[in-house]
């Protein structure tokens, strides 16, 4: 049986050959600095240089190092995905493979997690990229924060700690690692954040681009939407059915009333009453798709509801801590009785 493992690290690359032996001895220094066991995971998103072959001879060289490679590009959301699935550790740290993040503050978020929070983010409160990058990720940070209603200042920032429970099968996509923190904070999360240090890139090129700032954009209004609707999926249809019964309802009258003189328009009557009937007919299908969307979350939240409480019970039937003492030995069956003999 493998020895547990306190820190598990989770770098996901693409074409970052020439920082990573110099970021795998930073991540060196620093866990080992903390005199815990830990490990280090590699995500190779399908890299297109020789970063898997630097990998490759980094896990042969250390028997802390883990390599995933993925069959084409995914993208970084999948990496940490896949990072956070095959990670054994309690704490999974994460961080980039350019080197921009500071390896020597994992001691500062690991803390943070022993503190008693569940999330410890990364804050770049003096970041070395210049004004294109910034101005894009500043906005994405207050428009996050707005929608979602919490407050972290950098929701950008790979350098997380988080609690193993917490990311264990996470299913995250797209580009919703960076909404973690604040998706973790308004379900209830210990999220706090740690200012870290923010160097200036020294080799490649970056691949953050207006595009991936559209993605981010889009899965940010996804992402509200999806959690309004797993809330209150009535309220959600109810507004849709609303114009299109107004509309109907306007419709009828206007089509089929002259309103100055309070005469019926016979000419618009046969197409007034179709569009009508139409215009009812999705008011009354978005009423009836919420209902039947309120009574499946209802089911899903009973089955949750059950499953809890089946947990709760054998909490309170299986004591905890339990005792080291050993029952006592049970009494040995009673034998049956012989009869005597006969006397002659």
């Amino acid at each position: 049986m493998a020895a547990p493992i306190d820190i598990s690290v989770v770098i996901p690359v693409f074409d970052e050959e020439d920082s990573l032996r110099e970021l795998h001895r930073e991540v060196v220094d620093s866990l080992d600095s903390m005199g815990v066991s830990w490990e280090l995971l590699f995500v190779d998103d399908c890299s297109t240089d020789s970063s898997l072959r630097v990998m490759l001879e980094l896990r042969a060289a250390d028997d802390r190092v883990r390599v995933i490679r993925f069959r084409r590009n995914f993208g970084q959301t999948a990496a940490l995905s896949a990072g956070f699935d095959h990670s054994r550790g309690e704490i999974v740290v994460t961080l980039d493979g350019d080197l921009q993040n500071d390896p020597a503050d994992i001691p500062r978020l690991v803390e943070g997690i022993h503190q008693g929070h569940d999330i410890v983010a990364g804050w770049r409160r003096r970041r070395q990229d210049d004004f294109l990058r910034r101005l894009p990720s500043r906005a994405a940070n207050r428009l996050i924060n707005l929608l979602i209603g919490t407050r972290i200042h950098d929701t950008g920032c790979t350098l997380k700690a988080f609690r193993r429970q917490l990311v264990r099968n996470l299913p995250i996509y797209a580009e919703q690692h960076r909404f973690l923190p604040a998706m973790a904070a308004s379900s209830g999360a210990r999220v706090t954040e740690r200012e870290v240090n923010h160097r200036a890139r020294r080799y490649g090129s970056s691949k953050y681009g207006l595009g991936r700032a559209t993605r981010v954009l889009l899965d940010l209004l996804a992402i509200k939407m999806i959690a309004q609707f797993a809330h209150r999926p009535l309220h959600y249809f109810g507004l849709f059915s609303v114009p299109f019964g107004g509309l109907s309802l306007f419709f009828l009258l206007v089509g089929t009333v002259d309103l100055r003189s309070g005469e019926l328009l016979e000419g618009w009557l046969q197409f007034a009453v179709f569009i009508f009937l139409l215009l009812l007919l999705v008011t009354v299908y978005f009423v009836l798709l919420g209902l039947l969307s309120e009574l499946a979350v209802t089911a899903s939240g009973m089955h949750r509801r059950r499953v809890l409480d089946r947990i709760i019970a054998e909490l309170h039937r299986s004591p905890w801590p339990p005792t080291t003492k050993s029952p006592p030995p049970h009494p040995p069956p009673p034998q049956p009785k012989r009869r005597a003999p006969p006397q002659a």
